[in-house]
């Protein structure tokens, strides 16, 4: 859509003024208390924040002056906001990302349509670009907001537009265990329908229409959209699982896509 971009900024907007709300609102002790990230801190969650805005804000320069990513650049600024103390690091990463929205904010609808930058190996226009932070931003003040809330959930907003992504960030994500199956995937709000292969490789990809023999599954899964999401990235344990309907012959299928999808 011609005003991707935009909508993108926008909802990255709307993320930032959560992730502020939350830590305006935190103690010193739950700054420094688990997150829902296993190896970091709450802290620590907002210091990979500010250090991704650090690094999104070179990716974006890139992709304005038609050149690579100051790769070398990237240790360094790793390494000053591990250094930082807790309370630095939550206090900067807001002013940083803040920063960094402000100048996606400021860009013309001719500076955003004529960004162009191979990141990851992916060629990246400016609503792919933005879209990967919206999506690491969404599900790490995700991370944030379920330490003061279980029942929490990704912002809708985010949602909508990042679900795109969700095959790439499947086969990024998804371990194989060495047992293939497959299962389908229905989500709501927004709909999606899709199936999982799991074999040598992690497969998901949108239900054929007609549903054909090849895209035959044993079983079903049904749930909220930024449930899927969460599941993909690894978020979906039991104690933070919304309603889910299973239908089919394995009752259990819902733990095997859970540990084909343990995070990262």
């Amino acid at each position: 859509m011609d005003n991707e971009p935009r909508a993108l900024i926008a909802a990255l907007r709307h993320s930032h003024e959560r992730l502020a709300s939350l830590v305006g609102a935190m103690t010193g002790d739950q700054l420094t208390s688990q997150s829902y990230c296993d190896d970091w801190s709450v802290a620590q969650v907002l210091s990979h924040l500010g250090s991704g805005a650090e690094i999104a804000m070179l990716g974006l320069t890139a992709g304005l002056d038609g050149t690579p990513p100051d790769r070398d650049a990237i240790e360094p600024i790793w390494a000053a906001w591990n250094a930082k103390t807790p309370q630095q690091q939550a206090a900067d990463c807001l002013v940083v990302d803040d920063t960094h929205i402000t100048r996606l904010e400021g860009l013309t609808d001719a500076e955003l349509a004529g960004i162009s930058v191979n990141l990851f190996g992916m060629d990246l226009d400016a609503a792919a670009l933005i879209r990967m932070r919206l999506s690491e931003h969404a599900l790490h003040t995700w991370d944030v907001a379920v330490t003061l809330d279980p029942a929490a959930e990704v912002a809708p907003d985010a949602v909508e537009l990042v679900l795109v992504n969700l095959p790439m960030a499947a086969a990024w994500t998804g371990r194989p265990d060495g047992k293939p199956f497959r299962v389908r995937v229905r989500c709501t709000a927004p709909a999606g329908d899709y199936v999982l292969d799991v074999g040598e490789k992690v497969a998901l990809s949108p239900w054929p229409a007609g549903g054909p023999a090849a895209a035959a599954a044993e079983s079903q899964i049904q749930l909220p959209a930024e449930a899927l999401l969460r599941l993909v990235a690894g978020r979906l344990d039991p104690t933070h699982t919304p309603a889910v309907e299973v239908v089919g012959d394995d009752p259990g299928i819902l733990d095997r896509v859970r540990a084909v999808f343990p995070g990262m």
